[in-house]
């Protein structure tokens, strides 16, 4: 059953609406609504929660909150349902927003905390690009539990936030630390609804490349992003997130060539060409790599395809193969740069190289 949302005090509409999803969260809940009245935003505010059925006390401390916030001039908008299942978080997010007023949109997941000064800077930044999604960079807790991939979420220049799109972290910003125009949200479309086991951030994401937005960071860590067991990302399939990239990755970038070479020649390559539909591997001229054992063989043969004769692709040293390539291997440095990893485990990477050679 649909929970009515709360009431709405008689006002012009807020300039920024909180958006925020709750599935029995009762163990984070305090943290997460303290850090909203925190705020130092000096413009209009509001708070809308959507409850996805928790069975927790979600409920009863987000009604002891609603009368802090809204003695603070914070008003909050409750909604929710109780039936016996959730609906999944892109539901939630989706409900949230359009109970909401708000003419821009700040996401928060209710296990995290946000800084004070976060929707003033998000804001600021946000007036200037109506098209695109903010991020910020973010603190770990535990500190070291992702080690790897808070680098990568903190340290991407800005030209990499669009570039790197097609690595194995998904979004370039991470879906807690989004702010965006309203506009620009219902003009991408809704989140997806599917559920438990569907990213639906990094579907909202590409959708929003799609139709031409742009993405920016705010370098200041404006968020306590946790990392706990029971976060929804952990319900997301590593072969569900390599379709998507596969598919993204064919749709955005393979049109533009005629041929091109895949970059190892190891599992994770043989994986892409595989997972690549029969209209892409026919453009693969080649695989290419540095370790001479997976060349001594010539080429590859891929036992499960349909055509007859079966495809032989020929396995080149790379100084051999001819570009564009497409980067397919799992990068560890040491050191402050960059290590490539999972989303939050997955072992690969690939990115497009240009024309002109390697990446």
């Amino acid at each position: 059953m649909q929970r009515p949302g709360s009431s709405r005090a008689p006002g012009p509409p807020a300039f920024v609406s909180i958006i925020l999803p709750v599935h029995n969260a009762e163990e984070w809940l305090d943290e997460c609504l303290k850090s909203v009245l925190q705020q130092d935003f000096e413009g209009s505010m509001e708070l809308s929660v959507f409850d996805d059925a928790s069975k927790d006390k979600s409920m009863s401390i987000i009604g002891r909150w609603k009368e802090k916030l809204e003695g603070a001039g914070i008003p909050v908008v409750i909604g929710g349902h109780d039936s016996p299942s959730p609906r999944g978080v892109g539901y939630s997010k989706n409900q949230a927003v359009a109970q909401s007023s708000g003419s821009y949109l700040c996401f928060l997941d209710s296990d995290d905390v946000m800084m004070p000064q976060r929707v003033r800077l998000q804001h600021q930044a946000a007036q200037g690009h109506p098209t695109s999604i903010i991020g910020c960079q973010v603190r770990r807790d535990p500190p070291d539990s992702t080690a790897r991939y808070t680098r990568w979420i903190n340290q991407l220049a800005p030209d990499q936030l669009l570039t790197q799109v097609f690595t194995s972290h998904g979004p370039t910003v991470v879906m807690p630390t989004w702010f965006c125009a309203r506009a620009w949200f219902y003009h991408v479309g809704l989140f997806d609804e599917g559920g438990q086991g569907v990213p639906e951030d990094l579907l909202f994401f590409y959708e929003h490349l799609r139709k031409g937005g742009g993405v920016m960071r705010v370098d200041q860590s404006l968020l306590l992003y946790r990392y706990h067991p029971r976060a929804a990302t952990h319900s997301v399939l590593q072969t569900t997130i390599w379709t998507h990239r596969v598919r993204f990755l064919e749709e955005q970038a393979l049109p533009q060539w005629a041929t091109f070479t895949i970059w190892n020649a190891g599992k994770q390559g043989r994986r892409l060409y595989r997972s690549l539909t029969a209209a892409s591997r026919h453009k693969v001229v080649a695989f290419c790599d540095v370790d001479e054992n997976k060349m001594k063989k010539g080429f590859y043969c891929h036992e499960d395809a349909q055509e007859r004769p079966k495809p032989r692709v020929p396995i080149l040293h790379f100084r051999a193969a001819r570009p564009p390539f497409v980067i397919c291997v799992k990068l560890v440095l040491q050191g402050p740069q960059r290590a490539w990893g999972a989303r939050s485990s997955q072992p690969c990477c690939f990115h497009p190289g240009p024309h002109g050679g390697r990446v």
